[in-house]
């Protein structure tokens, strides 16, 4: 058995946020939210943090967060570009349409692909997931056999991650006898009153469940699903890239997976709290909780002295 990965999807945007999410402090010694992920990460037995940033952010990210986890962190990095692994012909005529927008969770993690050579979990640098999520996932990995055909996801029930800022996406998971049989991404979710509902392309509203389970972006995965993802990717490129906001998620490529047969997914309970930070005014409420947990002694005041 190898000693698992943690990838973190760091290379966003943050138009919702108005600025980079990743690397907003938080913590009261100026710790990101991927801060607490990584620590939590590497007490669960992660060995390997690849950090999928963009190159214009590269000089910050190294300054400010690499300087701050110090040795403490076995890291390398990863580049997502808009022209990362999209063919120059191809490419040529999404710079004709202005594209600007990333291609997505999916194709990030194909940016990582050369560097994971051993079960990996991959997450969003802006969410906070809760050490026992990391346990759960990370026992799993560690005793994984080298196979294609059994991966995991730990889902989280939908009201408690919502925000009251403003719609979110989510991956509504349907679950049986333990195992992921789909999930759908739903791109327009949020709570008026006690109802919470996605609104739909059409314009329709579909209500959802608060105790609906979702995918927040913690996968686990084996090394040698990198090539069905690479082919999935393929495939999206060819047929989407003249919409110029069309991403490749990683639920729609689970999703396809399980449709066609290739893998297994777990659906591993974890009773861990996830927050994160969409919006702007939700750091309020990420600030606080991560005060509450620091205060109750989950995470040492000054984390990177703690590991």
């Amino acid at each position: 058995m190898k000693d698992p990965i943690l990838v973190v999807l760091a290379a966003g945007m943050g138009s919702r946020y108005g600025g980079l999410k990743q690397m907003d402090k938080l913590g009261s010694n100026g710790e990101a939210l991927l801060d607490y992920s990584v620590f939590d990460a590497l007490r669960s037995g992660f060995k390997k943090i690849i950090f999928i940033i963009r190159h214009d952010i590269e000089k910050d990210f190294r300054g400010i967060v690499l300087a701050r986890m110090g040795k403490a962190v076995p890291y390398s990095l990863a580049f997502q570009e808009l022209d990362s692994l999209i063919p120059p012909d191809l490419y040529r005529d999404v710079q004709k349409l202005g594209r600007t927008k990333p291609w997505g969770t999916s194709h990030a993690l194909l940016c990582a692909a050369d560097q994971i050579d051993a079960p990996f979990a991959v997450i969003n640098a802006d969410d906070f997931y809760g050490r026992e999520a990391y346990t759960v996932l990370g026992n799993y990995l560690s005793t994984l056999p080298n196979t294609l055909a059994e991966a995991a996801i730990v889902p989280y029930q939908l009201e408690p991650t919502l925000s009251p800022q403003g719609s979110v996406a989510r991956g509504i998971c349907q679950v049986k006898d333990g195992h992921l049989l789909s999930v759908e991404e739903l791109l327009s979710i949020k709570k008026e009153g006690e109802t919470i509902y996605n609104t739909n392309p059409d314009g329709t509203r579909r209500e959802l469940a608060p105790d609906t389970l979702v995918s927040m972006n913690f996968w686990g995965f084996p090394e040698t699903i990198l090539p069905e993802f690479q082919k999935y990717f393929d495939n999206f490129i060819n047929a989407s890239y003249t919409n110029i906001k069309s991403e490749c998620y990683i639920p729609g490529a689970a999703d396809h997976f399980i449709r066609q047969g290739s893998i297994r997914i777990r659906s591993l309970p974890a009773n861990s709290e996830w927050f994160g930070v969409t919006y702007q005014d939700d750091k309020a409420t990420a600030v606080r909780r991560i005060a509450e947990l620091t205060t109750q002694g989950v995470y040492p005041v000054k984390l990177w002295q703690g590991l």
